[in-house]
């Protein structure tokens, strides 16, 4: 079985992620750092020498890959995965597969992210919280309408502990 988190940078799809793996056993994957090793270069990288249109190819390749590997496995995958391609549509459509939409609000993830923006190339030009929660805003509004498709949402607002969070994961999966 697949547990596939998305949602935005920063709402917590590693973190929650290795610790919702370590509790059911299962192996942890991040698609990025996956897509990273098999490629032998940064996500950065990828996109200033080979284009996004090469990227989000090698995105889908790597995603049917770790789908068809037979794996328990906890999928964090990049904030971009479900959007692009037919991504979202691999992960519906798998009977192996239980998504997981991880919401934060904008402000949330605005002050998050504001902390980490220089170890995040996306955002690492924005240089005051209003741009950034402008440059969210917008990227949500766009990227909303796959997240909102997982099978479960789980609202990470209201400053819930990564534990209440992990329960709330571990009763959908039961």
């Amino acid at each position: 079985m697949i547990v596939a988190l998305m949602g935005y940078m920063g709402s917590g799809k590693s973190t929650l992620g290795k610790a919702l793996a370590s509790l059911l056993n299962y192996k942890f994957l991040d698609l990025d750092a996956y897509i990273s090793e098999q490629e032998n270069a940064t996500i950065p990288e990828l996109f200033d020498n080979k284009g996004e249109i090469y990227f989000r190819k090698k995105e889908t390749q790597y995603l049917k890959e770790v789908l068809d590997s037979n794996e328990d496995i906890v999928l964090a995958l990049g904030g971009g995965t479900p959007c692009y391609g037919n991504n979202l549509k691999l992960l519906l459509d798998n009977d192996d597969v239980t998504s997981f939409y991880l919401k934060l609000s904008i402000p949330l993830l605005t002050e998050r992210l504001f902390k980490e923006r220089d170890s995040r190339p996306l955002i690492s030009h924005l240089q005051t919280e209003d741009e950034l929660m402008e440059f969210i805003g917008k990227h949500l509004f766009e990227r909303s309408p796959y997240y909102n498709q997982a099978q479960h949402i789980i609202n990470t607002d209201n400053n819930k502990m990564p534990q209440d969070i992990l329960e709330e994961l571990l009763m959908a999966l039961i």
